[in-house]
């Protein structure tokens, strides 16, 4: 076996669905419609909370964040899968490997923090309406949204660069869609053991706990809730939660399961169904259920369609 620290693989083949030829073109069209609509969605909250000034304010600034980070973690992935899908087997080298497990990661970490931010966001809103103005001042939004990123960042380096460490003496077939640290870590030549400790922690402490947390938050949430005197408003607070915990759920639970375990006893098919989940169903329900559901950026949606076709008609 070679040196720790070198390395006789110089690229990786994505295997992708190739045991399911015939599938191939279904999903390529599925998942480019997938991606066209993730990117409008995510780009139109970006460019509304960026131009009305009125939401300015930390729930839709913290939404503006998240959606960057969709569409961010969306086009890191999507794109390279389609080419995958476009061919039986698609060559990556190992520089472009790398960067896309960074960048997963990255974006990936952020948004585990930034759903936990936006969770306590509401609790503080909801629960401690009064205070709220000095529990969420500019300070605190600004340090939330520079913890989540700066968080995002560290465990991308310390991961990426750890699993790019092992030696790659051979076989180079990555039986995936795209270079997700699991399926990579398989063909490590090396003892990995002291990483899945570490993957295990790591996972505790960036999905688990936000994610209990944000269920924490709910639970306070949805006991205000139920103190309300009105049906329609609470029948409309109940909607909304249940909508975003859904999401959240969604994107933690396949997350936990895909990264709990870096060499789990799932069949390679599963570990690809689980990673589509957070990868492309995530980055797509999160815009349609946390801005079409709102009154506030429906308004605004409609501000800015108004000014567009007067300035058209002008």
């Amino acid at each position: 076996m070679k040196r720790q620290n070198q390395s006789s693989v110089v690229e990786f083949i994505l295997l992708g669905f190739s045991n399911f030829p015939e599938l191939q073109e279904q999903l390529f069209g599925v998942f480019l419609v997938i991606y066209l609509v993730t990117l409008m969605g995510n780009a139109i909250i970006i460019v509304i909370i960026s131009l009305d000034k009125t939401l300015h304010v930390p729930m839709y600034l913290f939404l503006l964040n998240l959606s960057v980070v969709d569409l961010s973690f969306s086009t890191v992935i999507i794109p390279e899968m389609l080419v995958v899908l476009c061919t039986e087997k698609t060559r990556i080298s190992f520089v472009s490997c790398f960067a896309q497990m960074y960048f997963i990661l990255l974006f990936g970490g952020t948004e585990c923090f930034l759903l936990g931010a936006m969770a306590y966001d509401r609790f503080a809103a909801i629960c401690h309406p009064l205070n709220y103005p000095m529990t969420m001042n500019k300070i605190v939004f600004m340090k939330l949204v520079m913890f989540s990123w700066v968080s995002g960042i560290m465990v991308a380096t310390v991961q990426t660069t750890w699993v790019f460490s092992f030696p790659f003496c051979g076989p180079n077939e990555i039986n995936h869609l795209f270079c997700e640290t699991p399926p990579v870590l398989e063909l490590a030549c090396a003892d990995t053991f002291l990483f899945e400790i570490y993957a295990f922690t790591g996972t505790i402490l960036i999905v688990m706990v936000p994610f209990l947390l944000i269920l924490l938050s709910y639970i306070q949430i949805l006991y205000a809730i139920l103190k309300m005197p009105s049906t329609t408003g609470r029948q409309k607070a109940f909607s909304t939660c249940a909508s975003h915990l859904t999401s959240v759920t969604l994107f933690y639970g396949t997350a936990n399961m895909t990264y709990l375990q870096p060499k789990s006893g799932y069949s390679p098919e599963t570990k690809k169904l689980m990673s589509l989940a957070y990868t492309l169903l995530t980055p797509l329900l999160n815009p349609l259920i946390y801005s079409l559901r709102n009154s506030e950026m429906k308004r605004a949606l409609v501000k800015l369609w108004r000014r567009k076709v007067f300035l058209h008609t002008a």
